[in-house]
């Protein structure tokens, strides 16, 4: 969400999988450009032309390759660039480690051409083009950003071959800082003062200080040090601490900084993710950062129950973060708790975080449910009546909101048959 264009790289060998569909699903939401390296392209691949077709089908979105693979796994010799109609094969030297000799050879010395590639990769390399010269989208960069058309390039990022000509061509076609949307209207990044939202929140980044960073994209004008600035949610005028850069494990306090940037500043407590900063003479907020639906839920139990308000603290902190999501028992409080998380290897951060930072060990016990839904008109539904199924569990998130979990997926379409004019979400909104 705070970016303006997204690279989405696909394994070659396995193509669209669950977790691309997921993120793809928040891009197609704003609309903004997606740019596409198939990788692993130097092992076993699928075919070209159905990795293509996959895309298009499970994503809905056109494709329009800027280059063309020579093979794949052990018989991958390279690409053919479609702009500089050439091939570009190479010599893979010290695989993984160094970038192997790359020579350019132009499609019309067809001779040269079965020296490097063999006679079978060039004449099924000459059959591809032809059929992708008739079949293929034709590149317009004005469907690239507005997110309808996706580039595609193949290579292999273990061999380092075809990356640094993806990089070229996606600093050629990616734009400047785009308009944002508010309940104000588009907040332009140039014209309009400085704008910023809250997309992350990180606690213990130095656990010697217990110190907690926000970090926040700058949506428009320019951001200094000693101005003030309006906090929307919280409805005050304040100035942000110690803002800074940060890199890995390096951070540099800023004195100034612009539309596109992100910073981190030092948060007391008073951000959650989604939240926006504007001008003190400033009141509008940016549309809210939706909320993934998790796929694996376990019930928390502490081991000792004299830190319970350790384990209340660490895990609503984390909570915060988006690292995970809790949800109490619909009719219950913090007694019960259900975590839910996108990735498994989530359960064990929380385990290892809670341990390490909180000094708190707990007890997961997997719960069977892998289907959430949002309930977008809650207003206008009373959860005592609402007829459910065998396998249907209502809970409640942090704001207290409703949410209903499933087992099954046709429980969904079961419940919305049973409730008429019930409308469920995929996604929760910030």
């Amino acid at each position: 969400m705070a970016a303006d264009s997204a690279v989405m790289v696909i394994d070659g060998g396995k193509g669209v999988e669950a977790q691309t569909r997921k993120l793809f699903k928040v891009c197609v939401m704003r609309r903004i450009p997606i740019f596409t390296f198939i990788n692993k392209m130097d092992r076993d691949a699928n075919d070209t032309f159905e990795l293509l077709d996959e895309i298009e089908k499970e994503l809905g979105i056109a494709t329009c390759p800027m280059n063309w693979p020579i093979g794949s796994g052990k018989s991958f010799k390279g690409v053919y660039d479609r702009q500089k109609q050439c091939v570009i094969t190479y010599t893979d030297t010290e695989k993984g480690t160094k970038e192997g000799e790359t020579q350019e050879i132009p499609l019309s010395e067809l001779d040269r051409l079965t020296g490097f590639v063999g006679e079978n990769l060039k004449e099924k390399l000459v059959e591809e083009i032809e059929l992708l010269d008739g079949a293929s989208a034709e590149f317009d960069l004005e469907q690239v950003r507005r997110g309808v058309l996706t580039p595609v390039f193949f290579g292999s990022a273990l061999t380092n071959f075809g990356v640094e000509d993806f990089l070229k061509h996606f600093l050629q076609m990616t734009t400047t800082p785009l308009a944002r949307k508010s309940d104000a209207g588009m907040v332009d990044p140039v014209e309009a003062p400085f704008s910023a939202f809250v997309f992350k929140i990180q606690a213990n980044m130095n656990k010697a200080h217990r110190d907690r960073v926000a970090f926040m994209r700058i949506c428009s004008g320019r951001f200094d040090a000693d101005m003030e600035v309006r906090h929307v949610q919280g409805n005050r005028v304040m100035r942000l601490s110690q803002p800074q850069q940060l890199m890995a494990n390096d951070r540099r306090i800023l004195s100034e900084a612009y539309a596109g940037d992100i910073i981190g500043v030092f948060d007391p407590g008073i951000f959650s993710i989604g939240d926006t900063l504007c001008m003190p003479k400033d009141n509008f907020a940016y549309e809210g950062i939706p909320t993934f639906a998790p796929e694996h839920f376990a019930r928390v139990r502490q081991m000792d129950t004299m830190k319970r308000k350790q384990f209340v603290k660490g895990i609503s902190q984390i909570a915060q973060e988006g690292a995970i999501q809790i949800f109490q028992e619909f009719n219950t409080g913090m007694e019960e708790i259900i975590v839910g998380v996108v990735g498994v290897l989530q359960f064990d951060v929380l385990k290892f975080r809670l341990e390490n930072e909180y000094n708190v060990d707990i007890r997961l016990e997997p719960l069977p449910y892998e289907h959430i839904r949002w309930i977008e008109n809650k207003e206008e539904v009373d959860l005592t009546k609402l007829v459910g199924t065998s396998d249907m569990k209502k809970v409640r998130d942090l704001k207290g909101d409703p949410l209903l979990l499933f087992v099954n997926p046709w429980s969904v379409g079961m419940v919305l048959e049973r409730n008429k004019g019930l409308v469920l979400s995929e996604f929760g909104r910030g």
